[in-house]
């Protein structure tokens, strides 16, 4: 049996040497598997010397024995629960919801290790091998069961706003573990736990830790954002250029000076696709460019700002807010003639967030289209990026957002009870210093 714990940790301490020597993202995420393979080697080491030590209870001293015993079930439930926490936040991750079971999984962490370390112990002697029981064991065995239930329950709940690996992933990795768990329940001496968490382990690092899966995921995210970030809207160009050149035609004056001057601001600013995340600054400036440029086009047309000056410094992606203004003025105020305000606010938000929001004054959404908004926007999974189309601004910033600020982040729209939009852009907030 020693040697299966043996194969066990060889195989598992190779898995550690892989993914510890790769590139990785330090997220919340990755940390935590980070711990998690630690604590499962320590628990692989103490369950071999388990095996050893029970088996030979007549040379082995009683308290040198109990107190390895003790170790390794109270190393069982912190694997577990582990586990759990993994599985909580990559359904954070992918859901934007926050995680509430995360007390309750605390509570239960400290009643099995305690339980562990301080609860009765006995021995029973088997013909095929001696194993540990008692008060201890039960209160071990009952906290991996309640973590078991709520991975499942987590699973259940958020099973269809979960990735297809990521939830086939999580599901036979519990599948796994609770068949383990029921043979060894009805074969205490069969020894097998340690079996069905190197098995749960193997099954994550396999289909959601592999560095090679990962590094192309996060070339796939650059090459998204590099794509995502190039998709501007000529019309904006031959329009402006348009009118740029019917005012030469007209009037050789300053003005047009300076019109040229805003649109080369406008392009400076735009194509800095080297630069995923910029200033809250700079991304009003490139915005100002852009509708001093519109406002000189359409004279009826206004714009004011609403920006705390604390965020100047505020890391946003980068290009988000003027596909958002443009879409207002196209599918809101080009209906009424283009008469009508825009106006652009960021404020921190109560739990330590930022919200930027663009609040226009035109006709609103038509019949239905509100509903096609929010589902494009909750998909956007599953869309590819566009090139055409009247959606191609919304579509894209969400999928950049969602890329480079995470799940609980995003782009959402309310009507105005006065009329017109308003478009809710989420971020993060990370400040310069």
């Amino acid at each position: 049996m020693l040697r299966m714990e043996i194969a066990l940790f060889g195989v598992l301490a190779f898995v550690a040497y892989l993914y510890f020597s790769a590139e990785k993202e330090r997220s919340a995420l990755h940390k935590t598997f980070s711990v998690l393979l630690l604590v499962m080697l320590v628990h692989l080491i103490l369950d071999g010397t388990t095996v050893y030590t029970v088996n030979h209870l007549d040379t082995v001293p009683t308290l040198l024995n109990e107190i390895i015993h003790r170790l390794f079930t109270g190393s069982m439930v912190v694997v577990i629960f582990l586990f759990y926490q993994y599985i909580a936040i990559l359904v954070q991750e992918e859901t934007g919801k926050p995680r509430k079971l995360d007390i309750p999984a605390r509570i239960f962490l400290a009643v099995g290790v305690a339980g562990s370390l301080f609860l009765p112990m006995t021995y029973t002697v088997s013909p095929i091998s001696n194993y540990s029981s008692g008060p201890y064991a039960v209160v071990c065995y009952a906290a991996v069961a309640v973590y078991l239930v709520m991975c499942a329950v987590l699973l259940i709940q958020n099973r269809k706003r979960i990735g297809t690996k990521r939830k086939t992933a999580i599901g036979i990795a519990l599948i796994i573990e609770l068949t383990v768990c029921v043979l060894q329940g009805f074969h205490p001496d069969w020894l097998i736990s340690g079996m069905g968490l190197t098995l749960m382990t193997l099954s994550f690092y396999l289909t959601l830790e592999n560095p090679e899966a990962l590094r192309a995921e996060l070339t796939e995210q650059k090459m998204s954002m590099l794509y995502l970030k190039s998709q501007v809207n000529p019309h904006f160009l031959y329009n402006t250029l348009d009118t740029i050149r019917i005012q030469a035609q007209l009037n050789d004056d300053k003005k047009v000076a300076d019109l040229l001057m805003r649109l080369v601001d406008f392009f400076r600013l735009s194509v800095k696709v080297d630069r995923p995340m910029v200033t809250l600054d700079d991304e009003i400036e490139l915005l100002e460019a852009y509708m001093e440029l519109m406002c000189y086009r359409y004279p009826e047309l206004k714009c004011q700002y609403d920006i705390d000056p604390d965020l100047g410094g505020a890391q946003v992606p980068n290009f988000i807010l003027q596909p958002i203004v443009e879409n207002s003025l196209l599918h809101g105020l080009k209906n009424k003639g283009y008469r009508g305000s825009v106006t652009i606010s960021a404020q921190k938000t109560a739990d330590g967030a930022m919200e930027i929001c663009v609040r226009d004054t035109g006709s609103g959404f038509s019949t239905d289209k509100k509903a096609e908004i929010d589902a494009l926007l909750e998909g956007y999974a599953k869309r590819p990026p566009k090139l055409t189309g009247n959606s191609i601004g919304l579509l894209n910033v969400q999928k950049r957002i969602k890329l480079l600020c995470g799940q609980a982040y995003g782009l959402s729209y309310t009507e105005n009870e006065t009329g017109g939009v308003t478009a809710h852009l989420l971020l993060p907030l990370e400040v310069l210093k």
